[in-house]
């Protein structure tokens, strides 16, 4: 195990790097404690956390309301929380941002931290400190950034994730490897097939090189101000394609990728070949590629993203593969631009 600590601009978070979910009890006092588990969580791991006070939420990102954080805040009133008791989620990233949300607003604000049982929530979603729920088609629309005291990596619990869960969680390490490092992009494309074998030895570089870069950028950019936003590559329109279909976030942003890597060819001068490279290793994780949402629908969603500042979206491009810009893109041309695609 490897153990790092981070500053972040109001608090500090350390990072368990390769512990054992078995280990918990080793970082925090069980007596002062509230685990947040979701169905699928506690169907595999619950025998782990027997003597722990737990409760239990429905599984999967159409329960990321506010109905499922009501029982959360009930719980946590039942069992006689206070504000030194300790919150960890554990779970995908849903139920991170759940429990890192309800952590912040339960009695303005309780200690917690994370867990993170999926792929997709080691590399992405439980570092950062983003935290919260959606509303109606808008994903994350009401949320806080506050940072977890700690993370807990055990690279053993992503094993007993479903195939397709398993390979939604590689669409965000193509994402880093396309904003921030090519030699990522490489490592990727020659290590494919040890990957999809869940080699462990693979799991933990591509685990821990994502949580570096992402860390750093975390560090230079915690408000997503600047070199934040570039986090956000693909996510504009597969947050979008994510609500129509109903389909995983890693399906939705791997579509999201391809999408804006052939508008930074329109807009940002982008390689079409870097594209079509990019093209090939989505395929190669088994992701989808290929954009057949309503294209009205998608841009209606895009009119209250997040990211939109009056008439423009700060839009992510690619400039190569690993490195990454922001750009305001009106929205009449990014219609256009999503029209011919």
């Amino acid at each position: 195990m490897r153990t790092l600590k981070y500053q972040f601009q109001q608090s500090t978070t350390t990072y368990h790097l390769g512990a054992d979910l078995a280990q918990l009890g080793d970082f925090v006092d069980p007596a002062r404690t509230v685990l947040v588990v979701d169905e699928n969580v506690d169907k595999h791991h619950g025998h782990k956390l027997a003597n722990w006070r737990k409760l239990v939420i429905p599984d999967g990102e159409d329960c990321k309301t506010w109905e499922v954080l009501e029982q959360i805040i009930n719980g946590l009133v039942e069992l006689e929380a206070d504000r030194k008791t300790m919150l960890i989620g554990i779970g995908g990233g849903m139920l991170t941002d759940m429990s890192g949300f309800a952590a912040s607003i339960y009695m303005r604000g309780i200690p917690f931290a994370f867990v993170p049982t999926t792929l997709l929530a080691q590399v992405d979603a439980s570092i950062g400190g983003k935290n919260g729920i959606s509303h109606g088609v808008h994903k994350n629309m009401l949320g806080i950034i506050r940072q977890p005291e700690f993370i807990l990596f055990d690279y053993t619990l992503p094993a007993t994730m479903p195939a397709e869960e398993w390979h939604n969680g590689f669409a965000e390490i193509i994402k880093y490897a396309c904003i921030l490092d090519e030699e990522l992009f490489n490592y990727l494309e020659q290590h494919r097939d040890k990957a999809m074998e869940r080699d462990v030895e693979v799991l933990q570089f591509l685990v821990e090189r994502s949580v570096e870069l992402k860390t750093q950028i975390v560090l230079e950019d915690e408000f997503e101000t600047g070199s934040r936003r570039w986090l956000n590559f693909g996510h504009t329109l597969g947050h979008a394609v994510e609500k129509i279909e109903h389909i995983a976030h890693g399906q939705a942003v791997a579509i999201g990728m391809v999408a804006a890597a052939k508008i930074s060819e329109k807009v940002n001068g982008f390689p079409s070949e870097q594209t079509n490279r990019l093209m090939r290793l989505i395929n190669d994780y088994q992701l989808p590629v290929t954009l057949t949402s309503d294209k009205e629908k998608v841009f209606d969603i895009f009119r209250l993203d997040k990211k939109r500042e009056k008439d423009f979206i700060h839009f992510v491009l690619l400039d190569s593969i690993g490195k990454a810009v922001t750009k305001p893109v009106p929205l009449d041309e990014l219609k256009q631009l999503l029209q011919e695609l």
